[in-house]
């Protein structure tokens, strides 16, 4: 997992420019909670960029046909508090279903509120049927060892890219706009 440092260069896909970031806009549950999403990974940014464009085409809400990418650099970064799952593993689960869902692992949940920043591998629309399936049970009692240990075996933990979720107003502060790209939804 990629360390949150000074000069670490990030970036954010959307069907738009986003120069500066709004929490208000930001969706509640995700998975590491509301906040703004990040990726050291162009690529997955690119990714999720179509993907969100696609869907406003999808809902006759645009027409247009790309998306951006748009890229931040982070910057003075002493006085924010950050929390790392360095794994894909139990821990990391249940972070990510106590965020999706709002009554599952409700202490995690609450240990996570002093945090400006989260990061971790990222559960991404491939690895939604896996966790849906989790938060449904069907790999015994979700929070148990065994659905744990099978729900984790099933998203492959090593292929999964990384993101952080900057929480906070302060941690949006440390976020410097570099430039944003175009791309073609192909």
């Amino acid at each position: 997992m990629t360390e949150l440092k000074e000069g670490l260069v990030l970036y954010h896909g959307s069907y738009c420019v986003v120069e500066n970031p709004d929490l208000q806009k930001c969706a509640v549950y995700k998975d590491f909670g509301q906040g703004f999403y990040l990726t050291t990974s162009k690529e997955q940014a690119k990714s999720f960029a179509k993907l969100t464009a696609s869907k406003r085409i999808q809902q006759g809400i645009s027409s247009e046909k790309f998306a951006y990418v748009s890229f931040f650099k982070v910057t003075n970064i002493n006085d924010i508090t950050s929390y790392v799952y360095e794994n894909a593993d139990a821990a990391w689960l249940h972070c990510v279903v106590a965020h999706r869902r709002k009554n599952a692992f409700v202490e995690v949940r609450n240990q996570m509120k002093p945090f400006d920043v989260i990061s971790g591998k990222i559960a991404n629309d491939d690895t939604n049927t896996t966790i849906m399936a989790y938060m449904g049970n069907v790999f015994g009692k979700m929070g148990s060892e065994a659905a744990d240990k099978v729900c984790i075996g099933l998203l492959i933990p090593e292929r999964l890219k990384d993101q952080f979720c900057f929480r906070s107003e302060k941690a949006l502060s440390k976020l410097q706009f570099l430039k944003s790209e175009k791309v073609a939804l192909e």
